[in-house]
């Protein structure tokens, strides 16, 4: 009866955790991924892909599970991307001045538990919020341009009574880790991956549509996909670590719904990416960790495809975001000191969106490029710690003229965003570690 229901709490949890990530739209850190797993390594702006000490850090290299121990882990935080776009110059088809998305604070929760079977086996389950995007600009924001021709609306960035995206993905990743030989693991996770998608007041754009009824306002809409993540890490015996991790592009089943605003009619693939770094314990009690990691967004034709190409939207090869891959680095320093550990971190990565590109990311600012990050945790006792993290986003932006097919020339756009993150989390340790 024990057993039937902690299983029965267990599957609950997940449950709670899968419907609550799902339900809670937010733009992540480097485009839109998020930059960490836990508490843990959002302190360590990411980092740590050869030093996963925690149950979720088989989010970042399923190899790592190995030194997790037996480990059940939550943490919830509550995340501030704050975005704006700034019109300015000639009167264009997009408003002047400053316009800020709403939407300003959201919660993203996760779940890890690892189970140590031996010194070469070990097995977990992670639900992972892999990020997301998110505008909501207002139904009355003023638009001169608005109100005359085929405009559907007086007001509204687009003249569709307002505008606005929700991306939200999702992993459900079971993972197992193991030691063919002392200093050597290897862990591999297979994944379930869910993304929900809608988007409003975008249908000024029926005309550049193969599918004008699938192109906006039509709700939320639902996509699935399998995929898989690999690791690997090695241990030098000198306190030097090195590691690595690549997950391949996960095919999804396409948003029916937005078959005519995405390429390739509705297709939102998963990009891969890969992250290899090293962790070096310059004292027993201080680790240096540097890692280094790429999302291949322009894999992806409706994320990667320039916004201006000659093509429909929805179409094959049709036009996407324009975004370009983003490479980011990764600095993190871990400091133990009895019942309390320090953690900071440093990240930063390029903008993968382009002057040429910012009409229609307008909906997907995702410019942010660099992060500063700290934390702690404490110990309470042997088998419960909590954990903190702070994360700060300076403002980047980048700037170029509105591109809007027979639009008038001479109005350029602004996009910018900063954000702030905080984290808690909760680890518990339970049996012989």
């Amino acid at each position: 009866m024990a057993l039937l229901l902690k299983k029965t709490i267990q599957t609950s949890m997940v449950s709670l955790l899968a419907a609550t990530a799902l339900a809670a739209p937010a733009f992540a850190t480097e485009g839109y991924f998020q930059n960490g797993t836990s508490a843990r390594s959002k302190a360590l702006a990411g980092a740590g892909v050869a030093d996963t000490r925690d149950a979720a850090g088989m989010g970042i290299n399923p190899a790592g599970l190995l030194k997790s121990g037996n480990q059940l882990q939550l943490a919830l935080s509550a995340f501030n991307p704050n975005r704006k776009f700034t019109g300015s110059g000639a009167m264009g088809f997009t408003p002047d001045g400053e316009v800020k998305s709403g939407s300003s604070w959201f919660p993203v929760p996760g779940l890890a538990y690892s189970r140590q079977v031996s010194d070469q086996l070990a097995y977990g389950v992670a639900v992972i919020a892999n990020g997301g995007m998110n505008t909501s600009y207002s139904r009355t924001q003023p638009n001169p341009i608005c109100g005359f021709g085929p405009f559907p609306s007086t007001t509204g960035v687009f003249c569709g009574n307002g505008a606005g995206v929700d991306l939200n993905q999702m992993f459900i990743q079971p993972t197992v880790a193991y030691s063919p030989t002392p200093g050597i693991s290897i862990g591999l996770a297979p994944m379930l991956a869910v993304q929900k998608f809608k988007a409003r007041g975008l249908a000024i754009f029926g005309g550049l549509s193969v599918d004008p009824a699938n192109l906006t306002d039509n709700g939320s809409s639902w996509s699935t996909g399998l995929g898989i993540k690999a690791g690997i890490e090695i241990d030098t015996g000198s306190g030097f670590r090195v590691g690595g991790s690549f997950q391949p592009k996960i095919n999804m089943s396409r948003f029916d719904e937005y078959r005519g605003l995405f390429a390739d009619g509705g297709d939102f693939d998963i990009p891969s990416n890969w992250t290899v770094g090293f962790a070096w314990d310059v004292a027993p009690d201080i680790t240096a960790m540097f890692d280094i990691r790429k999302v291949n967004y322009s894999g992806v034709g409706s994320i990667g495809n320039s916004t201006t190409v000659p093509n429909f939207f929805g179409n094959f090869g049709g036009p996407g975001f324009g975004w370009d891959d983003v490479t980011a680095y990764k600095f993190g320093v871990e400091w133990r000191r009895d019942d309390v550990t320090w953690r900071a971190g440093y990240a930063r990565n390029n903008n993968p969106i382009g002057p040429e590109d910012v009409t229609l990311n307008i909906l997907a600012p995702g410019v942010t490029t660099s992060h500063i990050t700290g934390g702690f945790s404490y110990a309470v006792n042997e088998s419960n710690s909590f954990d903190f993290a702070l994360m700060y986003a300076p403002n980047s932006s980048v700037s170029g003229p509105e591109v809007i097919p027979g639009g008038p020339p001479g109005h350029n756009i602004e996009l910018s965003m900063n954000q702030l993150e905080v984290t808690f989390g909760w680890t518990f340790k339970f049996g012989s570690q």
